[in-house]
């Protein structure tokens, strides 16, 4: 059995804060029996202050941008030594080696181990002001399984998750830090449109590709953004297993990766059943705007 959760909560720019949050729930995780770990989009650091069209930018607003920090720099080996032999999915704004470009970016480590990395592909609402985009999806081998990592704008693209699935991941970490609309929002949060979306798209994307998906997010408020929470497990068939919804928090659940994959792949073959010789459109530059009028 293996133990999955998702953990809502708020980060800041405040480097401390957030190592003593990590601290409180990696300590909370292993009085549960937490096997895997998923923290937010931009747990080190916080994320941007706002979105849009006055969105942070690197150019005027450095000074409140998330501080941009190296895969092998201190700030990760001091989660490192914080988490131990917990595995956990963690956000963070990446310094590349020029020593100027950032990414949004996760990584999938442990006390003595750095798995893997990714780097954002998706770029909602003016992100692309302040973060280079990444420009691919791996799937990493960990003590818990093959654990792919995904970025929350991503969870709108089928084919990202698709692209995990097919190269064997078990589990989908989508860190997020999705916020509520900004206009018309509902009185109640929970019934918010953006909120509704964001629950949608971890069931949808469980579903479509018959694995477990780990959905982390920010909580509370930051800068002109408020987030809905909602972290989450759900298992491959599309069912929620433990959620936060509005509040922080962490959902927990036990499985069994092996068994729930024979079980759930038994009556449903999506991966086998589909049909890449009529997908061609789907991967042709421009063929968006094709289609939609075909």
């Amino acid at each position: 059995m293996t133990t999955l959760a998702a953990v809502s909560a708020n980060f800041t720019r405040d480097l401390e804060q957030n190592y003593a949050l990590i601290a409180s729930l990696a300590d909370e995780a292993r009085h549960r029996g937490v096997d895997f770990l998923t923290l937010p989009e931009a747990a080190i650091g916080g994320y941007l202050s706002s979105l849009g069209n006055h969105g942070d930018t690197v150019r005027t607003t450095a000074r409140s941008l998330p501080p941009a920090i190296r895969l092998d720099g201190p700030e990760i080996a001091r989660v490192q030594q914080i988490v131990g032999d917990l595995v956990v999915a963690i956000g963070f704004c990446e310094l590349a080696d020029d020593g100027h470009t950032r990414y949004n970016a996760a990584a999938v480590l442990d006390g003595s181990t750095v798995y893997g990395s990714y780097r954002k592909v998706h770029q909602p609402l003016g992100e692309g002001m302040s973060y280079s985009a990444g420009s691919g999806y791996g799937v990493f081998d960990t003590p818990i399984g093959r654990v792919g990592l995904q970025i929350c704008y991503d969870k709108a693209f089928p084919e990202a998750a698709r692209i995990m699935a097919l190269r064997g991941a078990q589990v989908i970490a989508s860190l997020s830090a999705w916020p509520a609309a900004r206009t018309a929002t509902a009185e109640n949060l929970q019934d918010d449109r953006w909120t509704y979306r964001f629950n949608l798209f971890d069931t949808a994307r469980a579903l479509d590709n018959q694995v477990f998906w780990v959905a982390s997010n920010q909580s509370g408020t930051f800068g002109s953004l408020r987030y809905v929470g909602n972290a989450k497990v759900v298992d491959p068939g599309g069912n929620i297993l433990a959620t936060t919804l509005l509040g922080s928090g962490m959902a927990v659940a036990e499985v069994d990766i092996d068994e729930t994959f024979r079980t759930m792949r038994a009556g449903m073959f999506h991966l086998r059943d589909r049909r890449p010789d009529v997908y061609g459109p789907i991967t042709e530059v421009g063929a968006g705007s094709d289609l939609a009028h075909a």
